[in-house]
């Protein structure tokens, strides 16, 4: 699995750091050194691209769902690495800033976009969610017009009373549709609400969770690979 930072500052927030192959080689008089083999970054990437959730805050880093997925993704021998490019307290708006830097990292084939949770946490105004993540989309396409992309709705409690929860669900169903995107249309499906599939905030997926959570993503992931 390999995890991307958002920047040299943000490296510790990560929930494990860079990870990279290196190869030694030696010369010899008869010949010059071999060269490198390529390193993983030159295989097309699936890209996860989030917050918490896609870290794996509070789970060890290869019981994540990215890590999940690429588990599946070895055992089929299909032809990509994973990259978990999940970033802790993530908004659209942090995610809108770095995606840039992200997508400069390796050839991204599929880019599953998870963001917007903080947002509605927060009560941050979801005009200016819809817009990030519209620029976040736009980006990739610009970038990456080879990639598919994936968008990953969430759904939010009641707290800041039914109609932004309504809202801020459906809007995600609606940037699918307007960009043409794979839609999950709740990426926490059979996990969101389990207190026993959650860790004590109630948030974020424990070990159980995330293997359902990484079989709700396979299931849209699967077909487009």
């Amino acid at each position: 699995m390999k995890y991307l930072p958002g920047s040299a500052l943000l490296l510790a927030l990560l929930a494990a750091g860079c990870h990279s192959d290196t190869t030694d080689t030696k010369a010899t008089a008869a010949a010059p050194p071999a060269p490198e083999a390529p390193a993983a970054k030159s295989q097309a990437a699936i890209l996860f691209f989030g917050d918490s959730i896609t870290a794996g805050l509070g789970v060890e880093p290869d019981e994540a769902y990215p890590a999940l997925i690429e588990s599946k993704v070895d055992s089929l021998k299909l032809p990509y690495t994973v990259v978990n490019a999940g970033l802790s307290g993530e908004t659209s708006a942090g995610g809108k800033s770095r995606v840039n830097w992200v997508l400069s990292r390796q050839p991204v084939s599929l880019f599953v976009l998870e963001l917007g949770g903080n947002d509605g946490l927060r009560g941050l105004p979801l005009a200016d969610t819809r817009q990030n993540l519209q620029a976040i989309i736009d980006t990739v396409r610009q970038k990456a017009p080879q990639a598919k992309i994936v968008l990953a709705g969430m759904q939010i409690p009641p707290n800041m009373g039914p109609a932004y929860a309504a809202e801020f669900k459906q809007l995600y169903a609606d940037l699918a549709a307007q960009n043409k995107l794979t839609l999950i249309p709740f990426l926490l499906e059979n996990v969101g609400g389990i207190a026993k599939l959650n860790q004590p905030d109630g948030i974020h997926p424990t070990p159980e969770g995330h293997k359902l959570v990484a079989r709700t993503v396979w299931r849209t992931v699967q077909p487009l690979l």
